[in-house]
């Protein structure tokens, strides 16, 4: 008895620990169970385990399974939405992280050099300057994350896969430069101290996402030469401001004051002013750069170095000014050019042919009508590079609405609307023009965009009608409906009052866009019957007899169509037969060119036996 009780403590203790191991081995099954089937219904619990599993663990067991299950729940749905954000990088929000991005980049490129040159500017903004670096250092560390988790096109698709993501952006160069832009080398400060911002110049590495921003903004922009011209300005500054920072770093060098070339000795309270001592040096790389000024001479070997290659540098800044704003001012005004070459060939074209003043007048004043109401430009050939269904867009968006108005056109299908609007073309007519005039034959029809009409008599003073905006006209004789009285003529003379901006629509155009839409033709037809009978402009007996005819014209045209499918079969079959015939001749041919040899060797093997009975006669003949 004193025996088994003294085991009694360790076999307890044993015991313990078994169970401790054994509610560690539950929580880890658990948790990974749970990982498994965040989604799935609960699955049923694993027999081998229930075996190491006591009666009073399977309470425990069963709440420290629903606390895993939520807890994996709220990562499963921060993971999902995580693995969901990804950037477009054609959408607005890369495009205003861009802006984000562009400002630390810009701050580092003009600031870290004048604090490291100019030692007031640094140690007067300390605190300053360290909340404004560590700003810029979060939002580079950002950028890096936003990088990571950016798209790019694959077959037209936005991949979203974030290993293709991932490893899209780390083999790329612009990775490694977005790594040791963002190294603490800052950190030297506890041994150099805080007034030394040279440290940070690697933060300079992170220029491409200004680029970036500022190449999105110039396709982004309605006013994309003054964008140009603003960037390259930028581009100048920032050259002479690092040209003057780098003038007083030499100065400091080589001692302030100490020839007529560097800067002056700061001990001079004229020249100890920190703006004016900024100024002074910008000024001075303002007048090197662009060589419009004279400057003291260089002293020392290492001042002439440096002037020279301003100088060189000036060389290609004047020409890139040069160069730039030249071209800009060309594309500014290339519009205009082409505009003014037309207007110069037309006038030259009329006093070679001695056209009289008053003509000469109206086509000049008609010129500035065009030009200055913005209507000179063609829209075909500005839209000529752009797919047709990007045309079809953009022509939709500008006439859709004005073609919507024309009667005959109201509740047809969208995608013939789409067929026309892209045929419109834009006339623009003078004062006292006649657009038609009664009797002509309809060739096109037109849709009134702006401007006033009237309908007028033979005498072209008396008005019978006034047309405004979105009235139509001449849609009736471009359909050729049988039964019109008028056929395909005129019925009224239509003279413009003013400047009359009108759409034409030509009956080739109309023809060729309803041949793919057959139900879209008879609707128009009939409504265009309907507008006649309104009218009174349509004989019902001449429609009858059009029907009776029409129906026999639809016989023939049927019977057409069904000897055009014989002939068709019929010329598939004899093609047919006649690749067989060519088939069977050389399978015959084949089987002729093996017979001949069968037969050649059948005789060669007869011969050979022959012989061989000859000779064996010979032999056995002789004694």
């Amino acid at each position: 008895m004193p025996s088994n009780g003294g085991e009694q403590p360790p076999a307890s203790a044993f015991q313990g620990r078994r169970t401790l191991a054994r509610i560690a081995r539950l929580v880890l099954v658990l948790r990974d169970w749970a990982s498994r089937s965040l989604h799935e219904e609960q699955q049923k619990p694993d027999p081998f385990l229930e075996r190491f599993q006591g009666t009073e663990f399977q309470a425990v067991a069963a709440r420290i399974a629903s606390d895993l299950q939520d807890e994996e729940a709220e990562e499963g749905n921060k993971r999902k939405k995580w693995q969901i954000f990804v950037v477009d990088p054609a959408g607005d929000w890369y495009y205003c992280w861009l802006a984000v991005v562009a400002v630390p980049v810009l701050y580092n490129w003009c600031l870290l050099i004048a604090r490291a040159c100019f030692n007031d500017l640094q140690e007067t903004y300390v605190v300053l300057w360290l909340v404004l670096d560590y700003v810029s250092d979060s939002i580079y560390i950002g950028d890096i994350v936003i990088r990571l988790r950016t798209g790019f096109l694959e077959q037209g698709l936005l991949v979203k896969n974030t290993k293709k993501l991932r490893d899209n952006y780390i083999h790329t160069l612009q990775f490694k430069l977005d790594v040791l832009s963002i190294l603490p080398t800052d950190l030297a400060y506890f041994t150099v101290g805080l007034h030394c911002p040279e440290l940070r110049f690697n933060r300079l590495l992170r220029f491409s996402r200004m680029f970036e921003f500022f190449n999105r903004t110039e396709t982004r922009t309605s006013h994309p030469n003054i964008f140009r011209i603003s960037n390259l300005v930028l581009y100048i500054l920032v050259i002479i401001h690092w040209n003057a920072c780098i003038y007083y770093a030499i100065s400091k060098a080589i001692g302030l004051g100490k020839d007529s070339w560097v800067y002056p000795n700061i001990t001079d309270p004229e020249y100890s002013n920190l703006t004016l001592g900024y100024v002074y040096c910008l000024y001075w790389s303002t007048l090197t750069l662009t060589t419009i000024g004279e400057t003291p001479p260089p002293v020392t070997d290492e001042e002439y170095l440096f002037v020279i290659f301003d100088f060189l540098i000036g060389v290609l800044i004047f020409a890139t000014i040069v160069g730039n704003v030249g071209s800009m001012i060309s594309n500014m005004n290339a519009t205009r050019a082409e505009f003014q070459a037309k207007v110069d060939a037309i006038k030259h074209y009329m006093q070679f042919h001695k056209v009289s003043k008053d003509v000469e007048t109206k086509v000049i004043k008609w010129f500035d009508y065009v030009w200055t109401n913005k209507k000179a430009v063609d829209e075909r050939e500005v839209l000529k590079n752009l797919p047709d269904k990007l045309r079809a867009e953009i022509a939709i968006n500008v006439h859709l609405e004005t073609l919507k108005k024309v009667r005959i056109f109201q509740n047809c299908e969208a995608d013939l609307l789409v067929e026309l609007v892209l045929k419109l073309r834009p006339q623009v007519f003078s004062p006292g023009d006649y657009i038609c005039r009664k009797g002509d034959i309809g060739k096109e029809m037109y849709i009134i965009k702006e401007g006033k009409l009237a309908v007028v008599g033979d005498d072209g003073t008396t008005q019978y009608a006034l047309l405004t905006a979105g009235s139509c006209f001449g849609e009736i004789s471009i359909l050729n409906i049988k039964g019109s009285k008028m056929g395909n003529r005129r019925t009224a003379n239509i003279r413009s009052l003013g400047y009359s901006d009108l759409f034409c629509l030509s009956k080739e155009d109309l023809m060729e866009a309803v041949t793919e839409y057959p139900d879209a033709k008879k609707i128009l037809e009939e409504r265009g019957r309907e507008i006649l009978i309104k009218e009174g402009l349509l004989d019902e007996s001449a429609t009858e007899e059009s029907t009776e005819g029409k129906s026999m014209e639809e016989r023939l045209d049927s019977l057409a169509l069904n000897l055009d499918t014989l002939h068709t079969r019929f010329g598939r079959v004899l093609t047919e037969y006649n690749d067989a015939q060519k088939k069977l001749k050389q399978r015959i041919a084949v089987l002729e060119s093996q017979m001949r040899q069968q037969d050649l060797e059948d005789f060669s093997d007869s011969s050979d036996s022959l012989l061989e009975d000859e000779v064996k006669a010979l032999l056995g003949g002789t004694p």
